[in-house]
């Protein structure tokens, strides 16, 4: 996603910042990252269009990570420039041996600058490959982007498939940008599907999320036997797969039934297309797959550790593995908390409504019921992104025994509810569920992305992460609206209340004098924080944010900060909305894109004593794929320094949590009771 003057597109992944200039434009079919151009009788404003061309591209209206230059993340992971933003080596034209005077290099950027400049190629082939590339296009603009093109014949079109590049507003073309020029166009998925099914929201039928003409587009292309994918401005489009009988069905209905070789090559050029229109590329990278699809992991060495089971006997008071039919009854712990005063108790909450209480010493056997909330507390085996979400202790619990809770009430509808609850009088090791003294209830339009992880600040203050709300691409745009709390983080005062809430509004909370704004944020444009936490060292706040088609975040927290959601994913500009937000998106300090992993779960730094090797670095997982990393950053330039891998079993990790002493924990889904982990140095 970007924005320039005039040019809009459909597809599936969007890469940079936004320009507000005239562009070129897009059309052909071609399969997830390839730029055509038909060049057919140039309309009356193609002089115009041209001469717009030679001005510059335009100013910025967001900025998202640098032009042409590759992000640490992608740097680790095998992508490469296809274009450095200051010459055209790598490319010619079609058929030629050279490179035309019709494509010149305009502000960073790879333009259609002058008539009869014809289809350029990459002067390299591919096989199995991702692409990733901006492109912005003029009004009523047409082009396209091919793959796995070959010279034999007289247009690159004729063996290679085109993704579509055109302005959908004022375009001329039926096959909208974004798509596999007469053969594939963006489907929903079943799972939006199924969620604004139960909430009768309806969204539609096929995606646009390509911005107008004059504004950058970003495309996402993968090419690969097992699955291709094409993405625009972050939103997966559509999969195939080339050579399936479900792509020859469709190739034998097209007007491409009348070349033999469409398609059927498996390695060959890039293609950007003339179509007469003005259009122009740039960020456009690349990263060349293996036969097995697999890609390089983001990072710099190996940690010493390893996992072992952090308390190998434990039992869970309240808890069997099966029920009296012989069912499996997993058991999911979500949070892993200490509670500050001195106790050397953890604390771990279940997604079912229980929070349970031991020793945090390796002999541990037996869990106590600290708190049992499941009558009120929607079960996760009815939508898994909800139940008991977040759990945290007052600063002052030693004394005033205070504790809050956040979780999806069970009642119709989908509700969330922050808490507060207190111990009993007489044990600490139980808590008192009549105390509850209910601090927000907030209404959600889906059953996913709820939010809920919450901690209390250095400033003493109650900090609670809030999902978008669910949906698809963030259907309700909330988490760039300052008026609603969802995709947001809030900051709130436990000890006081203003009038009319439980609850007080810190006097130097960011948007409290911004008109229309709610006064509770602190920061927003979150998608589904998951999790959160304080350097107990230098007070920073991390979260981990979770992407939604193609990349996950790692954030840290500004106060005011917006962090992009929904016109952003990590540090590529996501869907269809041209509009400037309120502030300016800061960029997350680390991102991994889908092939790597598909789901973060954000963790905390380390700054305990066993683990020396770790000491300083941010651990975090991915829950899909079961990696564990370790990331180090330079706390002067702000810039990562290493990212290392965290030897594991690939179990998906639920939640990272210390102990007072600041020691290491992690949780994964558990039917036998050992679903809390700890690492230990190699060798022991």
């Amino acid at each position: 996603m970007t924005g320039s003057v005039g040019f809009n597109t459909g597809s599936d992944y969007d890469n940079g910042p936004d320009f507000t200039t005239i562009v070129l434009h897009e059309d052909d079919p071609v399969s997830d990252l390839q730029f055509s151009v038909y060049s057919r009788r140039a309309p009356q404003w193609a002089l115009l269009t041209a001469i717009m061309l030679l001005a510059p591209l335009g100013t910025e209206l967001w900025a998202g990570h640098k032009a042409n230059q590759l992000t640490e993340s992608q740097r680790r992971s095998g992508w490469k420039l296809l274009f450095d933003g200051k010459t055209t080596d790598g490319w010619r034209n079609y058929r030629k041996p050279k490179i035309g005077s019709g494509w010149q290099i305009r502000d960073g950027a790879l333009a259609r600058a002058a008539g009869g400049a014809g289809d350029i190629i990459t002067t390299k082939k591919y096989k199995h490959f991702e692409l990733s590339l901006e492109y912005k296009i003029s009004k009523g603009g047409n082009s396209g982007i091919m793959f796995h093109v070959t010279e034999e014949l007289g247009a690159p079109w004729q063996t290679g498939p085109e993704i579509q590049v055109q302005d959908n507003v004022d375009g001329h073309d039926p096959q909208k940008s974004g798509w596999l020029y007469q053969l594939y166009k963006p489907v929903k998925p079943p799972w939006a599907i199924r969620f604004e099914n139960q909430v009768g929201y309806k969204s539609p039928d096929v995606d646009d999320a390509t911005r107008p003409a004059g504004q950058w587009n970003h495309i996402y292309l993968r090419i690969h036997p097992s699955k291709c994918e094409v993405a625009v401005n972050g939103v997966s489009y559509y999969y195939f797969q080339k050579g399936s009988k479900d792509w020859d069905a469709r190739v034998k209905k097209s007007k491409f039934a009348r070349y033999k070789q469409f398609g059927k090559p498996t390695t060959g050029h890039i293609c950007l297309q003339d179509h007469g229109n003005a259009v122009a590329f740039r960020n456009i990278t690349i990263r060349e797959l293996d036969d097995t699809g697999t890609v390089k992991d983001p990072i710099d060495g190996t940690l010493p550790l390893k996992v072992v089971d952090a308390f190998p006997k434990l039992q869970w008071e309240g808890w069997e593995g099966v029920d009296e039919k012989g069912r499996i009854l997993p058991l999911r712990p979500m949070m892993i908390e200490h509670a500050r005063d001195g106790s050397g108790r953890l604390f771990i909450g279940t997604q079912s409504g229980t929070i349970h209480t031991l020793k945090a010493t390796p002999g541990a056997t037996q869990t106590q019921l600290f708190l049992d909330i499941r009558k009120n507390v929607r079960q996760w085996k009815i939508e898994n992104e909800e139940g008991l979400l977040g759990l945290c202790f007052h600063p002052k619990f030693k004394t005033n025994g205070k504790f809050y809770v956040y979780y999806t009430h069970s009642r119709k509808g989908h509700d969330s509810i922050l808490s507060e609850f207190r111990v009993t009088g007489d044990d600490p090791n139980r808590a008192d569920a009549s105390s509850e003294r209910v601090l927000m209830t907030i209404p959600q339009p889906f059953a996913n992305h709820n939010g809920g992880p919450m901690a209390f600040g250095p400033d003493g203050y109650l900090y609670l992460a809030m999902g978008d709300g669910g949906g698809r691409n963030d259907p309700e745009r909330t988490a760039q609206n300052l008026s609603n709390l969802l995709g947001g983080l809030l900051r709130i005062d436990v000890d006081h209340k203003d009038k009319g809430l439980e609850y007080a509004i810190p006097k130097d909370n960011p948007f409290l004098k911004r008109k229309g704004a709610r006064p509770e944020l602190y920061a927003y444009g979150l998608r589904n924080v998951w999790r959160l936490s304080f350097d107990r060292k230098t007070g920073h706040l991390w979260v981990g944010d979770v992407g939604q088609d193609l990349w996950e975040e790692i954030n840290i927290i500004r106060k005011g900060g917006n962090y992009g959601w929904s016109l952003k994913e990590a540090s590529f500009n996501f869907g269809n909305s041209p509009k400037p937000p309120a502030d300016p998106p800061i960029d997350p300090v680390w991102e991994y894109d889908h092939q790597i992993g598909k789901s973060i779960t954000g963790g905390l730094v380390y700054r305990g004593k066993r683990l020396p090797a770790l000491r300083g670095h941010y651990i975090y997982a991915d829950f899909v794929s079961g990696k564990i990393w370790a990331l180090k950053l330079n706390a002067k330039t702000g810039r990562v320094e290493k990212n290392l891998r965290v030897p594991s079993n690939r179990m998906p990790v639920l939640a990272f949590g210390e102990d007072e002493a600041g020691e290491l924990f992690f949780a994964t889904e558990t039917v036998n009771g050992r679903g809390l982990h700890r690492f230990d140095p190699t060798g022991k």
